[in-house]
């Protein structure tokens, strides 16, 4: 719950943050980004380092860590020590879901207890996500900004307390030792290729975002090549020569392709098109955790009754009924359109997120689940960030040509940075014209966004209903407790 929380717990407390420490533009967006990189770029080591020197000890290491890193952040007092602050607790938070969810794995025997179990583990991010904007902005009403980071110290020390007590420990007791080399470059090829996604989602193509992303794409190349060499790997390159085991990566990544890249189109049309505040728009956006909610609890018991393949498939169709719902949205008037929709496809993708993580550590031997949760956290990373930088970069491209087919020619000249600009800057803009103008502008450009926003919702409906193939022909045959080796 925590590491989800500490996601979006930050993002209230940023205007306090840019009076206390006054960071520049290029720090602000570190301080905002370092911890969802270094999470995604540490899962794969730390998930396997689990496997070798044990998963109780790695859980208990990195709860010590997170608590001194977010005891240190709270009480930064430059933007450069909260940067690295935020860096080290994402490096510490990586070691939370690959140690739990491989411990599920050993600590439930019972088919169904250990569905549960990821069903209730699950729901715990999903209550993150819920919970982290409200109390974190309680607390900065109340407080300081750094209020947000001492809230993860008592739960790490009441784990680092209890934990040794009541979690088993389970290591594989043939592994080697963990090759700094191969985590070193798994760490770096993550950061580069994922710092160059999201900075083609921000700026579009440019020369330093590429050569970033080719970069990492080298060096991952190198881990790969190192990996085939290694007696004791970082990963064991074996678990991709099932196709089923692929199959279920690429259907968890897809999913969240999907769904972390419409989440930031919600926001803004929430916003910056139906006119909401902040606040309200806050309130209405919880519809998506809440279905996400209910959903990871209902899920686990039809899968008592129902083959999984055909529950997530039920799910994606679902999903894919709610944006298509969403992209029927026309203004402001269809919020309680927007809000229906969002709950419909957030209920429907929730079991195939649980489910495919589930079985992706369970097709691996139990000596590999730590680096099987791993990799599945690795892609559930990897695809929300490339469903933001893809989705963002296709939904950029409609805003800008529907504002240059749509403009007067009269004001064309005097706009046209309008084109090249983000929705909120565009409006922005539109308010420094005057008089009629400032109407006409403003109702094209949330007019441009309207049809970028239904786009977008309908492309995410036809990649559901598309994986909803791959899981029928592909993935009927297994059970939640499908052993590994299926193919």
């Amino acid at each position: 719950m925590l590491y989800s929380m500490d996601l979006t717990v930050l993002n209230l407390a940023l205007p306090q943050i840019s009076a206390d420490l006054k960071p520049t533009g290029s720090q602000l967006l570190w301080i905002v980004d370092i911890y969802g990189f270094f999470v995604a770029g540490s899962l794969i080591t730390m998930g396997t380092l689990g496997d070798s020197i044990g998963r109780r000890k790695i859980l208990m290491i990195g709860a010590i860590f997170f608590g001194l890193a977010s005891a240190i952040a709270a009480f930064s007092r430059s933007a450069e020590t909260l940067i690295i602050t935020r860096a080290l607790q994402g490096m510490a938070g990586a070691t939370l879901a690959p140690s739990t969810l491989s411990l599920i794995r050993v600590l439930f025997k019972d088919a169904q207890q250990r569905v549960m179990a990821v069903g209730l583990w699950g729901t715990s991010f999903s209550v993150g996500a819920l919970i982290g904007p409200v109390i974190g902005g309680a607390l900065i009403e109340k407080f300081w900004w750094g209020s947000v980071f001492l809230i993860n110290i008592p739960v790490m020390v009441l784990l680092v307390i209890v934990g040794p007590k009541i979690l088993p420990e389970y290591k594989n007791p043939k592994a080697g030792k963990t090759d700094l080399i191969s985590a070193g470059l798994s760490l770096m090829a993550l950061l580069f290729v994922i710092f160059g996604i999201k900075k083609l989602a921000e700026h579009g193509f440019g020369l330093i975002p590429v050569l970033t992303i080719l970069l990492g794409s080298f060096l991952g190349f190198l881990f790969i090549r190192r990996q085939k060499k290694l007696t004791s790997p970082l990963i064991d390159l074996k678990l991709f020569t099932h196709f089923t085991f692929n199959a279920l990566l690429l259907t968890n990544a897809l999913t969240a392709f999907v769904m972390f890249g419409s989440f930031i189109f919600l926001a803004q049309y929430i916003q910056l098109v139906m006119g909401l505040s902040p606040f309200m728009a806050g309130i209405w956006s919880l519809a998506s955790p809440i279905g996400f909610l209910v959903s990871s609890l209902v899920a686990p018991q039809l899968a008592q009754k129902i083959r999984p393949a055909f529950i997530m498939s039920g799910g994606l169709v679902l999903g894919a009924i709610g944006f298509f719902l969403a992209s029927q949205v026309n203004g402001p008037n269809d919020l309680y359109l927007l809000v229906a929709s969002n709950v419909i496809y957030s209920f429907g993708c929730s079991p195939v997120l649980l489910f495919t993580t589930n079985m992706i550590v369970n097709s691996a031997p139990s000596e590999k689940a730590g680096t099987a949760a791993a990799l599945s956290e690795t892609g559930n990373e990897l695809g929300g960030a490339l469903g933001i930088a893809l989705l963002g970069s296709y939904g950029t491209y409609l805003f800008k040509n529907s504002i240059l087919d749509s403009l007067p020619n009269s004001l064309t000249a005097e706009f046209k940075q309008i084109a090249t600009a983000n929705l909120e800057n565009a409006l922005h803009t539109a308010q420094t014209a005057s008089g009629e103008s400032r109407k006409i502008l403003t109702e094209l450009i949330q007019k441009a966004y309207t049809t970028e926003f239904d786009s977008v919702m309908l492309l995410s409906s036809l990649i559901l209903l598309s994986l909803t193939f791959l899981v029928l022909m592909k993935l009927r045959h297994l059970t939640l407790e499908a052993e590994h080796g299926a193919d």
